[in-house]
């Protein structure tokens, strides 16, 4: 059984390693004899890499089976039951490759493949085949089966836009397709189902 790597994303950690392919976190770099080691790199951030906070630049933790670091691409590659957590949010994936700027010191893109789940810190899911992440412009895509709901409250589409710093979203259908939405009224302080609402920082079910 493959051990999980734990992850305290530093990414550009993982593209100083120096080997293009398969990476171990538990990897250091050998000491130079009777030589002072550089300052640690800065860690590359994302504003919110895993949706749920629209600013201030915060670390992002990724846990999986697997990692692979391409630095030639400024590409990180993780695999096998992949989740990364960033805040209160929290994203699951059978894959997640990470691309880095050219100076690999910022996250600008991150693409989700397999099983793809998202849950905010307000406890809104969201979910597809795959999800595509852009932070410069704060912009996530959910592609394929896509659906995102909160509490009973459901909206399908085979793409679902989400501008971050807008609180806004656009949802699509194939050609000939339809997109589906299905919303319940709620007296002030109960969820859909007549509930109360969590509030922040309570854990999502």
């Amino acid at each position: 059984m493959i051990p999980r790597a734990r992850l305290a994303i530093g990414l550009a950690f993982v593209l100083l390693l120096g080997a293009t392919g398969t990476a171990s976190p538990q990897t250091r770099p050998a000491r130079p004899a009777q030589r002072t080691q550089p300052a640690a790199p800065s860690a590359p951030t994302a504003r919110t890499a895993v949706p749920g906070k629209k600013d201030g630049p915060t670390p992002i933790v990724i846990d999986a089976d697997r990692m692979e670091a391409v630095r030639k691409e400024n590409l990180v590659i993780f695999t096998g039951n992949v989740v990364v957590k960033q805040d209160s949010s929290t994203q699951y994936a059978d894959r997640i490759e990470v691309y880095l700027d050219d100076r690999g010191e910022k996250v600008g893109r991150i693409l989700s493949i397999g099983n793809v789940k998202i849950v905010t810190e307000d406890c809104r899911t969201g979910t597809a085949n795959r999800a595509e992440y852009y932070d410069d412009e704060q912009r996530v895509v959910l592609i394929d089966n896509a659906k995102v709901w909160d509490d009973e409250n459901v909206v399908t589409g085979d793409r679902i836009t989400i501008f971050l710093a807008e609180d806004r979203s656009i949802v699509e259908a194939k050609s000939q397709g339809r997109v589906k939405g299905v919303f319940y009224t709620k007296k002030e302080g109960e969820g859909a189902t007549g509930t109360p609402t969590a509030r922040r920082g309570t854990p999502c079910r």
